[in-house]
């Protein structure tokens, strides 16, 4: 914490139950050189990576689908939500982590990726930072069948989708995750596939 026109007064632990939920006060200056108070939560779940994974000769690209109880109760009547390979980095480096999740996830093991950007997915409520790659793949890589690990409770069902088909999942609104419509714009706009 650097700026010193914002000052943290207080953190209140509100939740430590699946992450931690604080509510915390901050002193800001305004641009009229007073100071205010703000209190608002702020939710930590830690930071993630997030991958496409594209097939140039096939124009095809893997995508998972798994139920989001959160999208669920807020209207997704399935609660499945198609989606980019993702995980949180549980203290690795975010490559290390998307490597990882793509083999637990998709059953494909890469050697190389490349990052392409990085975002906060939710800044007015939530830390979380998310690392985005990119990665090619082929059936030479396919060592498992993916789905997810069975103590994370995860039933994922890996898709692999012509390139143009998934694209065009946005605006059929059947792709509504936005780090998946990032990546998949990434794409368009870079002509991986």
């Amino acid at each position: 914490m650097s700026n010193p026109n914002y000052k943290i007064q207080k953190t209140e632990l509100l939740s430590d139950n699946w992450y931690t939920l604080n509510k915390i006060t901050v002193d800001y200056q305004k641009k009229d050189n007073t100071w205010d108070t703000l209190v608002r939560e702020v939710y930590d779940r830690g930071n993630g990576a997030t991958i496409l994974l594209y097939n140039k000769q096939k124009e095809t690209v893997i995508l998972t689908r798994q139920f989001r109880l959160p999208t669920y109760v807020n209207g997704n009547k399935s609660g499945q939500l198609i989606e980019a390979c993702a995980g949180l980095l549980d203290e690795e480096n975010p490559e290390a982590c998307i490597i990882r999740e793509t083999e637990e996830e998709t059953g494909y093991r890469l050697h190389s990726v490349k990052k392409v950007f990085e975002s906060y997915m939710s800044p007015g409520s939530v830390t979380e930072i998310l690392y985005f790659f990119v990665g090619e793949y082929d059936s030479s890589m396919k060592i498992s069948s993916g789905g997810g690990l069975e103590d994370e409770h995860e039933e994922i069902e890996v898709l692999e989708i012509p390139f143009e088909q998934a694209y065009a999942m946005i605006g059929s609104g059947e792709i509504k995750d936005a780090k998946t419509i990032m990546l998949l714009q990434y794409a368009k706009i870079n002509n991986l596939v």
